[in-house]
């Protein structure tokens, strides 16, 4: 039985939706072979014949999460890197500033090892005295293999306002998963609203 917090992490799923079953690099470049417009797009994704690598190691890399925002300071950077164990442990304890009142939106650089993803979502629940405040659950589209990361832009979002939204911090569960529950990624961090950043 699931807890509360992993239910909010659940993705949604359109009804009568079901995952295909996954397919190497091969299969994929030689399924409708013959549809031109869709041999360029699966060749924009990396998939032409005899591309695939070895399959060893997670599928997804998640990089990094950013906070854009063009009222942060010039110089001023907010960007988590989550192959820093040393970083993502001070993120809980240590919340980060964000000023109330302005737009932003998150990034999010990942990168694709060894075969075709789709389906894979960024889910972030955001929680305050244990009580479900928001939750974004953001598709990152389909991606092919590539030595490159790729860098998704979420939609802007505007930060919350006032002095009640200044009053104690928020705790944020952030996780990387696919349609078949696969998990590329799942941390914790906080924030406070302040009137400056």
């Amino acid at each position: 039985m699931s807890t509360p917090h992993e239910d909010d992490l659940t993705p949604t799923f359109t009804p009568g939706y079901k995952p295909t079953a996954a397919k190497s690099m091969d299969e994929y470049a030689n399924l409708d072979a013959e549809d031109e417009s869709l041999a360029r797009w699966k060749a924009s994704l990396g998939i032409v014949p005899g591309a695939s690598g070895p399959a060893t190691g997670p599928r997804v890399t998640v990089l990094t999460l950013e906070l854009n925002s063009p009222t942060l300071p010039p110089g001023k950077k907010i960007s988590f890197n989550l192959r820093n164990a040393v970083q993502l442990a001070n993120l809980r304890k240590d919340p980060i500033s964000i000023k109330e009142g302005v737009e932003y939106n998150v990034r999010i650089t990942f990168k694709v090892n060894h075969s075709i993803i789709s389906g894979v979502r960024y889910i972030q629940v955001v929680k305050r005295s244990g009580v479900r405040v928001d939750k974004l659950e953001q598709m990152l589209g389909s991606y092919g293999p590539r030595e490159e990361p790729y860098i998704k832009d979420f939609e802007t979002d505007e930060s919350p306002s006032g002095m009640i939204a200044r009053t104690g911090s928020y705790n944020v569960r952030s996780r990387v998963v696919d349609d078949d529950g696969e998990v590329y990624a799942d941390w914790e961090w906080t924030f406070k609203i302040s009137k400056e950043w």
